[in-house]
């Protein structure tokens, strides 16, 4: 075992390169690569987590999977993400990024690659459970890369390009894990994803690289001559120093109710997710296809609210995420209220969609990750990402549970036509959205730490 993690332990740092033109192409090359590994890498390796939900319908009509045998499959991975991205996120801090994600990548595309072989809900679960352990390498160690070769002050714009990962990942499964799947079968469902992460895997081992310091090179904000705090020295700190400062974190009041405000703000997310399409076709009418093109909407919308967001606060705020925090929840509120209320023409639900879309992934992206990496020390970004993670992901399996409750005790039949009343659960969803707005508000004077 300790070889095992040694394997993986982030580099010695080599002696200094003095000469000033080749540190500047050296970063210059680097970053570029590490950014499109982070960002199209993870957006590829999105589709492994999200085949099963392209492959349940053909699963349940060839007889493999039961609803419910697929709600335990699928939630083995929803625990697993949880629990991995707050270990993992420990994990991250002491790692070299080049084998730590692309271990992870490829284990994930084999968990995929079996999965298309397996038709016993033992061995699905297993497989679809460490899926999921895999998986939750993939945020926080983009987030410990992008700190490592990104400053403080390009951080903002960085996360928010990175946040575009997730809805290139959900795109990319709706649209081409999909058409596999009507072609050549379910199975395909999984073994196409498998392939791309395969190919992912070995493109990220070429492309991301260790810390700066073990190629010679400064610490990022040296080079760009901005400081830096406690966890952010150029050298190699101890793992038992490393670990202190990552418990360290927990005694930051803003990290808790960051946590707060993120697992409320994934309660919404998961909501129009797992049940938006539900809504759509009961309560207004709408067509299957209709439905899906819907969200896919706001999904579009989120990557153009990823990016705004890290500008927006970067650039109109100083840094500051709150007064960002604020605008955002405003276009998401808006969005949902326009969404669950507003008639229901076409026109009116893509608008919603747009201002739903944009304003979550905003969200998400600050308070999902990127302001806890602000208040957090530099050193222990990937700790500060598990920590939330592990909050956001509960309230979404929280939300999950309490949905379902709300929906079903709603539902009636009248006559052979099922009926349903919506009402208390979109009340819970909105609910929700509003208790997140306040949290973050509540940190309006919290700053980036140097």
């Amino acid at each position: 075992m300790t070889a095992f993690l040694r394997f993986f332990a982030t580099g010695a740092d080599r002696a200094p390169v003095e000469d000033g033109g080749q540190i500047e192409r050296l970063f210059k090359r680097h970053r570029l690569r590490v950014m499109l590994a982070i960002t199209l890498g993870y957006g590829l390796i999105y589709t492994c987590r999200l085949a099963l939900g392209v492959v349940k319908k053909p699963l349940i009509d060839a007889g493999v999977f039961s609803p419910t045998e697929l709600g335990l499959i699928g939630s083995a991975l929803f625990y697993t993400y949880a629990i991995g991205k707050l270990t993992n996120g420990f994990l991250a801090d002491h790692a070299n990024m080049k084998r730590f994600l692309a271990f992870a990548f490829l284990m994930t595309a084999l968990c995929n690659l079996a999965m298309g072989f397996a038709t016993t809900l033992w061995l699905a679960v297993v497989l679809w459970g460490l899926n999921g352990w895999f998986q939750s390498f993939g945020a926080p160690g983009g987030v410990v890369a992008m700190t490592h070769w990104f400053s403080n002050r390009e951080r903002g714009r960085v996360y928010g390009v990175w946040s575009t990962a997730h809805s290139i990942g959900e795109g990319l499964t709706f649209l081409v894990v999909g058409v596999a799947v009507s072609t050549l079968g379910w199975r395909w469902g999984f073994w196409g994803p498998g392939l791309i992460g395969v190919f992912t895997a070995i493109g990220c081992y070429l492309l991301v690289q260790d810390r700066p310091q073990t190629l010679g090179l400064p610490n990022v904000n040296d080079w760009k001559g901005e400081r830096y705090g406690e966890g952010a020295t150029a050298g190699k700190p101890g793992m038992r120093s490393v670990l202190a400062l990552q418990l360290s974190i927990l005694k930051i009041p803003a990290i808790w109710v960051l946590c707060l405000a993120s697992a409320t703000t994934y309660v919404t997310r998961y909501a129009i997710n797992s049940w938006g399409i539900l809504y759509l076709q009961e309560a207004r009418g709408i067509s299957l296809p209709a439905a899906g093109t819907m969200l896919m909407v706001s999904t579009l919308a989120g990557m153009a609210g990823a990016v705004a967001f890290g500008f927006i606060s970067d650039k109109w705020f100083g840094a500051r995420r709150p007064p960002a925090n604020l605008l955002f929840a405003v276009l998401e509120l808006a969005g949902l209220c326009l969404f669950f209320f507003g008639p229901a023409s076409t026109p009116v639900m893509v608008v919603a969609m747009l201002l739903f879309g944009m304003g979550l992934t905003g969200l998400i992206t600050s308070l999902g990750g990127l302001f806890a990496v602000d208040i957090a020390p530099k050193r222990v970004a990937g700790a500060a990402m598990g920590v939330i993670g592990i909050f956001s992901y509960i309230g979404a399996a929280v939300q999950e549970q309490v949905s379902g409750l709300l929906i079903e005790r709603g539902m009636h039949m009248a006559g052979e036509a099922r009926v349903y009343d919506f009402g208390p659960a979109i009340w819970f969803w909105i609910g929700s959205s509003v208790v997140s707005m306040l949290l973050a508000a509540s940190l309006w004077r919290t700053r980036l730490r140097d």
